[in-house]
Protein backbone atom coordinates (compact mmCIF):
# COMPACT_ATOMS: atom_id res chain seq x y z
CA UNK A 1 0.00 0.00 0.00
CA UNK A 2 1.19 3.51 -0.59
CA UNK A 3 -0.03 4.99 2.65
CA UNK A 4 3.51 6.08 2.33
CA UNK A 5 6.37 5.51 4.68
CA UNK A 6 7.29 2.66 2.36
CA UNK A 7 10.99 2.37 3.01
CA UNK A 8 14.40 1.35 1.78
CA UNK A 9 18.09 2.09 2.29
CA UNK A 10 20.25 2.71 5.38
CA UNK A 11 19.39 4.19 8.74
CA UNK A 12 20.75 7.71 8.10
CA UNK A 13 20.85 9.79 11.26
CA UNK A 14 17.62 8.64 12.83
CA UNK A 15 17.70 7.40 16.40
CA UNK A 16 14.87 5.27 17.74
CA UNK A 17 14.15 4.09 21.26
CA UNK A 18 10.80 2.34 21.69
CA UNK A 19 8.83 -0.41 23.41
CA UNK A 20 8.75 -4.00 22.21
CA UNK A 21 5.89 -6.17 20.99
CA UNK A 22 5.03 -9.66 19.83
CA UNK A 23 6.36 -11.42 16.75
CA UNK A 24 3.17 -11.96 14.76
CA UNK A 25 0.84 -9.00 14.34
CA UNK A 26 -1.67 -11.18 12.50
CA UNK A 27 -2.61 -13.08 15.65
CA UNK A 28 -2.98 -10.31 18.24
CA UNK A 29 -6.30 -9.13 19.62
CA UNK A 30 -8.43 -6.29 18.30
CA UNK A 31 -8.13 -2.75 19.56
CA UNK A 32 -10.36 -1.00 22.06
CA UNK A 33 -12.16 1.02 19.38
CA UNK A 34 -14.03 -2.08 18.26
CA UNK A 35 -13.40 -5.04 16.01
CA UNK A 36 -10.71 -4.17 13.49
CA UNK A 37 -10.63 -6.17 10.24
CA UNK A 38 -8.04 -8.90 9.88
CA UNK A 39 -7.09 -11.29 7.12
CA UNK A 40 -9.61 -11.71 4.33
CA UNK A 41 -12.75 -11.18 6.41
CA UNK A 42 -15.27 -9.05 4.51
CA UNK A 43 -16.62 -5.85 6.06
CA UNK A 44 -19.97 -4.18 5.52
CA UNK A 45 -19.37 -0.47 5.97
CA UNK A 46 -22.11 2.15 6.28
CA UNK A 47 -21.17 5.27 4.27
CA UNK A 48 -23.23 7.39 6.69
CA UNK A 49 -20.73 6.59 9.46
CA UNK A 50 -17.77 8.00 7.52
CA UNK A 51 -16.34 11.46 7.03
CA UNK A 52 -13.59 13.09 4.97
CA UNK A 53 -12.72 15.22 8.02
CA UNK A 54 -9.82 13.10 9.26
CA UNK A 55 -8.64 14.30 12.67
CA UNK A 56 -7.11 11.15 14.18
CA UNK A 57 -4.25 12.67 16.21
CA UNK A 58 -1.72 10.12 14.99
CA UNK A 59 -2.39 10.96 11.33
CA UNK A 60 -4.30 14.24 10.88
CA UNK A 61 -5.30 14.71 7.23
CA UNK A 62 -6.37 18.34 7.09
CA UNK A 63 -6.38 19.62 3.49
CA UNK A 64 -3.08 21.37 2.89
CA UNK A 65 -1.08 19.23 5.31
CA UNK A 66 2.21 18.38 3.63
CA UNK A 67 4.94 15.95 4.65
CA UNK A 68 8.37 15.71 3.02
CA UNK A 69 10.44 12.56 3.59
CA UNK A 70 13.91 11.41 2.67
CA UNK A 71 14.01 7.77 1.63
CA UNK A 72 17.24 5.87 1.06
CA UNK A 73 17.48 2.75 -1.05
CA UNK A 74 20.58 0.99 -2.28
CA UNK A 75 22.71 4.08 -1.91
CA UNK A 76 20.30 6.36 -3.77
CA UNK A 77 18.21 9.00 -2.02
CA UNK A 78 14.57 9.57 -2.90
CA UNK A 79 12.35 12.53 -2.03
CA UNK A 80 8.78 11.75 -1.02
CA UNK A 81 6.17 14.52 -0.82
CA UNK A 82 2.72 13.68 0.58
CA UNK A 83 -0.02 16.32 0.38
CA UNK A 84 -3.61 16.18 1.64
CA UNK A 85 -5.73 17.66 -1.14
CA UNK A 86 -9.15 19.33 -0.95
CA UNK A 87 -10.44 16.72 -3.40
CA UNK A 88 -12.64 13.76 -2.54
CA UNK A 89 -13.59 10.60 -4.38
CA UNK A 90 -16.69 8.43 -4.09
CA UNK A 91 -15.45 4.86 -3.65
CA UNK A 92 -17.31 1.89 -5.17
CA UNK A 93 -18.60 0.90 -1.72
CA UNK A 94 -20.34 4.29 -1.45
CA UNK A 95 -17.92 5.98 0.96
CA UNK A 96 -16.65 9.45 0.13
CA UNK A 97 -12.88 9.47 0.65
CA UNK A 98 -10.23 12.15 1.06
CA UNK A 99 -7.62 12.19 -1.74
CA UNK A 100 -3.99 12.29 -0.57
CA UNK A 101 -1.41 12.96 -3.30
CA UNK A 102 1.98 11.25 -3.07
CA UNK A 103 4.99 11.95 -5.31
CA UNK A 104 8.26 10.00 -5.14
CA UNK A 105 11.12 11.58 -7.09
CA UNK A 106 14.78 10.88 -7.77
CA UNK A 107 17.10 13.70 -8.82
CA UNK A 108 14.03 15.86 -9.36
CA UNK A 109 12.27 13.41 -11.69
CA UNK A 110 9.06 11.66 -10.55
CA UNK A 111 9.30 7.88 -10.43
CA UNK A 112 5.95 7.19 -8.74
CA UNK A 113 2.82 9.33 -8.43
CA UNK A 114 -0.15 8.11 -6.41
CA UNK A 115 -3.53 9.27 -5.20
CA UNK A 116 -4.49 7.43 -2.00
CA UNK A 117 -8.06 7.38 -0.66
CA UNK A 118 -8.88 7.60 3.05
CA UNK A 119 -11.94 8.17 5.22
CA UNK A 120 -12.51 8.18 8.98
CA UNK A 121 -15.33 6.30 10.72
CA UNK A 122 -17.34 7.34 13.77
CA UNK A 123 -14.86 5.53 16.07
CA UNK A 124 -11.94 7.57 14.73
CA UNK A 125 -10.46 4.71 12.68
CA UNK A 126 -8.84 5.86 9.44
CA UNK A 127 -9.72 3.45 6.63
CA UNK A 128 -7.55 2.91 3.58
CA UNK A 129 -9.89 2.53 0.61
CA UNK A 130 -7.58 2.22 -2.37
CA UNK A 131 -5.16 4.03 -4.61
CA UNK A 132 -4.51 5.10 -8.18
CA UNK A 133 -0.80 4.78 -8.79
CA UNK A 134 1.55 5.24 -11.72
CA UNK A 135 5.24 4.37 -12.06
CA UNK A 136 7.41 6.47 -14.38
CA UNK A 137 10.54 5.92 -16.43
CA UNK A 138 11.99 8.76 -18.50
CA UNK A 139 8.88 10.80 -17.89
CA UNK A 140 6.48 8.14 -19.17
CA UNK A 141 4.06 5.89 -17.29
CA UNK A 142 5.31 2.31 -17.44
CA UNK A 143 3.05 0.63 -14.89
CA UNK A 144 -0.12 1.10 -12.89
CA UNK A 145 0.39 -2.07 -10.90
CA UNK A 146 -0.83 -1.74 -7.33
CA UNK A 147 -3.88 0.36 -8.13
CA UNK A 148 -7.05 -0.93 -6.47
CA UNK A 149 -10.40 0.24 -5.14
CA UNK A 150 -12.28 -1.21 -2.18
CA UNK A 151 -15.36 -3.01 -3.40
CA UNK A 152 -13.97 -3.72 -6.88
CA UNK A 153 -12.83 -7.21 -7.98
CA UNK A 154 -12.81 -8.56 -4.44
CA UNK A 155 -10.65 -5.82 -2.89
CA UNK A 156 -11.38 -5.14 0.79
CA UNK A 157 -10.59 -1.92 2.66
CA UNK A 158 -8.24 -1.90 5.62
CA UNK A 159 -7.14 0.25 8.52
CA UNK A 160 -4.47 2.93 8.08
CA UNK A 161 -4.70 4.04 11.72
CA UNK A 162 -6.92 2.77 14.58
CA UNK A 163 -9.05 5.29 16.43
CA UNK A 164 -7.86 4.06 19.81
CA UNK A 165 -4.61 2.15 19.28
CA UNK A 166 -3.59 -0.21 22.07
CA UNK A 167 -0.39 -2.22 22.34
CA UNK A 168 -1.09 -5.71 21.01
CA UNK A 169 -3.94 -4.79 18.68
CA UNK A 170 -3.61 -5.91 15.07
CA UNK A 171 -5.43 -5.16 11.84
CA UNK A 172 -5.18 -5.58 8.11
CA UNK A 173 -4.17 -2.54 6.11
CA UNK A 174 -5.54 -3.75 2.77
CA UNK A 175 -6.66 -6.99 1.17
CA UNK A 176 -6.75 -8.31 -2.37
CA UNK A 177 -5.99 -12.03 -2.47
CA UNK A 178 -2.47 -12.70 -3.69
CA UNK A 179 -1.87 -9.02 -4.45
CA UNK A 180 -2.17 -7.02 -1.22
CA UNK A 181 -2.39 -8.66 2.21
CA UNK A 182 -0.47 -6.23 4.43
CA UNK A 183 -1.20 -6.19 8.16
CA UNK A 184 0.07 -4.26 11.18
CA UNK A 185 0.34 -4.61 14.95
CA UNK A 186 0.61 -1.83 17.52
CA UNK A 187 3.82 -2.34 19.52
CA UNK A 188 3.80 0.76 21.73
CA UNK A 189 1.98 4.02 22.34
CA UNK A 190 4.86 5.48 24.35
CA UNK A 191 7.80 5.35 21.97
CA UNK A 192 10.54 7.93 21.63
CA UNK A 193 11.76 8.86 18.17
CA UNK A 194 14.21 11.37 16.72
CA UNK A 195 14.28 12.32 13.03
CA UNK A 196 15.53 15.27 11.00
CA UNK A 197 12.29 17.14 11.61
CA UNK A 198 12.47 16.82 15.41
CA UNK A 199 12.25 14.65 18.51
CA UNK A 200 9.02 13.18 19.88
CA UNK A 201 7.90 11.42 23.05
CA UNK A 202 4.73 9.35 23.34
CA UNK A 203 4.85 8.25 19.71
CA UNK A 204 2.89 5.30 18.32
CA UNK A 205 5.04 2.41 17.10
CA UNK A 206 3.72 -0.30 14.79
CA UNK A 207 5.05 -3.42 13.13
CA UNK A 208 4.00 -3.67 9.47
CA UNK A 209 4.28 -6.92 7.53
CA UNK A 210 3.87 -7.80 3.85
CA UNK A 211 3.48 -11.60 3.84
CA UNK A 212 3.53 -11.86 0.04
CA UNK A 213 7.12 -10.73 -0.50
CA UNK A 214 10.08 -13.08 -0.05
CA UNK A 215 11.94 -12.66 2.18
CA UNK A 216 9.00 -11.30 4.17
CA UNK A 217 9.80 -7.65 5.00
CA UNK A 218 8.99 -6.33 8.46
CA UNK A 219 8.92 -2.58 9.11
CA UNK A 220 8.65 -0.52 12.26
CA UNK A 221 6.78 2.73 11.77
CA UNK A 222 6.42 5.69 14.12
CA UNK A 223 3.63 8.27 14.31
CA UNK A 224 3.79 11.48 16.36
CA UNK A 225 0.61 13.05 17.71
CA UNK A 226 -0.41 16.15 15.80
CA UNK A 227 2.07 15.37 13.01
CA UNK A 228 1.52 11.89 11.61
CA UNK A 229 4.08 9.43 10.20
CA UNK A 230 7.64 10.46 11.07
CA UNK A 231 9.81 7.37 10.54
CA UNK A 232 9.81 3.89 9.03
CA UNK A 233 12.65 1.40 9.15
CA UNK A 234 12.99 -2.13 7.82
CA UNK A 235 14.02 -4.48 10.63
CA UNK A 236 13.79 -7.84 8.80
CA UNK A 237 13.72 -9.05 5.22
CA UNK A 238 15.72 -6.08 3.97
CA UNK A 239 17.09 -2.76 5.15
CA UNK A 240 16.08 0.84 4.77
CA UNK A 241 14.69 4.00 6.26
CA UNK A 242 12.31 6.83 5.46
CA UNK A 243 12.31 9.82 7.79
CA UNK A 244 10.39 13.06 8.02
CA UNK A 245 12.31 16.14 6.90
CA UNK A 246 9.56 18.75 7.09
CA UNK A 247 5.87 19.07 7.95
CA UNK A 248 3.56 21.95 7.05
CA UNK A 249 0.03 22.26 8.41
CA UNK A 250 -2.77 23.18 6.06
Amino acid sequence: MTARLMIAGTLLAALVVAGCGGDDGGDAGAGASGSLPRGSEPVDLNPDEFTTKIDNPYWPMTPGNRWVYRESEGGSALRVVVTVTDRTRRIANGIEARVVHDVVSENGDPIEVTDDWYAQDSDGNIWYLGEDTAEYENGKVVSRSGSFEAGVDGAQPGIAMPGDPQAGSSYRQEYLAGEAEDFAEVLSTDAKVKVRYGSFDGALKTKDVNPLEKPKPVEHKFYAEGVGPVLAETVAGGSGVEELVSFTEG
